[in-house]
Formats: C-alpha cells, structure tokens, sequence
C-alpha cells in the first residue's frame, strides 16, 4: 500500500468540459447497468471528483458537435471494431481525429481510441501477435510516479483491466512511451501536452470485464478463459487513471496538479 498523501483540489474542474466520442454500443445485458459505453466513463470520472460537464457523441452513429471549440478535451471510447478498417463511420472518424490533431486539441484515448489516434498519427496498428490480452494485465509505468498519485520512488506496477486483440505496434513518431508491458510494448503513450492514450480500459469493472469474457469463452479457449477470469478479483489502478486523464487535460503531461492515489483508488 503507498502512503496516502492529501486529495487534490477539484473545484478547478467546475468549468471543464468533455466531448466524449462514444465508438460502440453496449451489448443489452449491460445497458440496464451502465445505459452507454460513455456512462462507464460518466461513472469513473465521477468516482474521483469530477465536477465539469461530459457530452456524448455517438461517432458510431455519425454524431459530431457542431464544433469541438467548446471543449477542453475530445475522448475517444473503446469499439468492436478494428481502428484501421474501411467501415465509413471509422473513416469519418480517423478523419475528424487528424483535423483534431492538426487543431491541436487535446485528446485522450482508451483501447480502439489510443489505437486510432496512432494510427492517424502515423503509427503501425494491427493484430497483436499474441492475440487477445484480457483479464487483468500489469503494466510497467514509465511515467513519474506521482502522475498516478504515488510517492516519489515509488515503482509499483500499473493494474488495469483489458480487452484488445488489435494494439499499437511502434509508438507513434515524436510520443513518449508511458506503460508497457512484453505482450504489449505500446501500452500508453503521450504526445507532448495534447494527447495521452491508453490500450487498457480504466473505466471497465470487474461485471464488464465478466461479461466479456464469457461473450468470447468458447473463441478464447478454457484455458485463457479461465486464467482471465482468476485475475478479476485483483484490485486495479482505474481510479489512479481517471485523476492522471483529468490532470493531463488541466496541466498537460509535466502534471502541475499531480494528484496522489488514495487507499480506494485501487477497486
């Protein structure tokens, strides 16, 4: 357990708004429990304070705000789908990620996001060579540790609940690696003060993970299934995440409000 250290200061993010880019539907067993792919993130982000406003776009759908000027930052959602397809709704959105990027706004992407971003990046992204990455997987972090809220020192490795068979496979030119692990040597990555990105999913819990999982039983085979299955109940650093996203959105990489993990920050 690391120190616990004083909460940061949120009321700062009162005026903070969040276009959220929702890439998928959820499955309807699970839309009595979160309503949306966004409502997982609206719970995480709520989890740890926030108190800005998020709007929800379902780019899927073909929705857009009428501008992005009014947001201090884009985040992209996880998908079922493959990031480099030809599906015209993931066109439009790999085009409206490079406009975004040439704009310089500031964008955050979880799993098909931090795909796409990298790709529209220049990136190689693909099937992983090892196939599906689920349960939950550890990570190096790169980073300082305090940008996940823990002492100065501190290295403990990164817990966040997966779901991927597609990753980034080079970082992208002029980013900077965060977390990595051997499975997946791309696992986060920053592009100066406007993009993070993440493979993992730090607003998935347990149930969606369980879910999942038992979706794709018999394509995963037993034995991934049933190793997957016996990691859930380890506490992971989703919270820890969601304080790093919202800091990176207020002070960029550098972390001028470095939040500190506190004892319920890993769920």
């Amino acid at each position: 357990m690391q120190p616990t250290l004083p909460h940061p200061d949120f009321k700062s993010e009162q005026r903070m708004r969040l276009c959220i880019l929702e890439n998928d539907d959820l499955d309807p067993p699970m839309v009595e429990r979160y309503t949306r792919v966004a409502g997982l993130f609206e719970r995480l982000f709520e989890q740890v304070g926030y108190q800005g406003t998020m709007d929800t776009f379902s780019a899927r759908h073909g929705e857009y705000p009428d501008s992005f000027a009014p947001y201090d930052a884009v985040l992209l959602t996880g998908s079922r789908a493959d990031s480099f397809s030809d599906e015209p709704w993931v066109v439009t959105l790999r085009q409206q990620v490079t406009r975004l990027l040439q704009a310089q706004h500031t964008l955050i992407g979880v799993c098909f996001g931090h795909q796409l971003i990298a790709h529209c990046l220049g990136a190689p992204v693909g099937r992983a060579p090892q196939g599906w990455r689920t349960g939950r997987q550890s990570y190096e972090w790169l980073g300082q540790p305090e940008q996940l809220g823990r002492s100065p020192g501190a290295r403990a490795p990164l817990g966040l609940l997966a779901s991927h068979q597609d990753q980034v496979l080079a970082l992208p030119p002029g980013a900077t690696l965060l977390a990595t692990q051997p499975e997946c040597p791309v696992a986060a990555y920053a592009v100066g003060d406007q993009v993070f990105c993440i493979q993992p999913h730090p607003e998935f819990t347990p149930e969606m993970s369980t879910f999942l999982l038992n979706k794709r039983r018999a394509h995963l085979g037993e034995d991934h299934y049933q190793r997957s299955m016996g990691s859930l109940p380890e506490p992971h650093d989703g919270l820890a995440l969601a304080r790093f996203m919202i800091q990176f959105v207020q002070y960029g990489l550098s972390g001028g409000g470095a939040g500190v993990m506190h004892r319920n920050d890993r769920k």
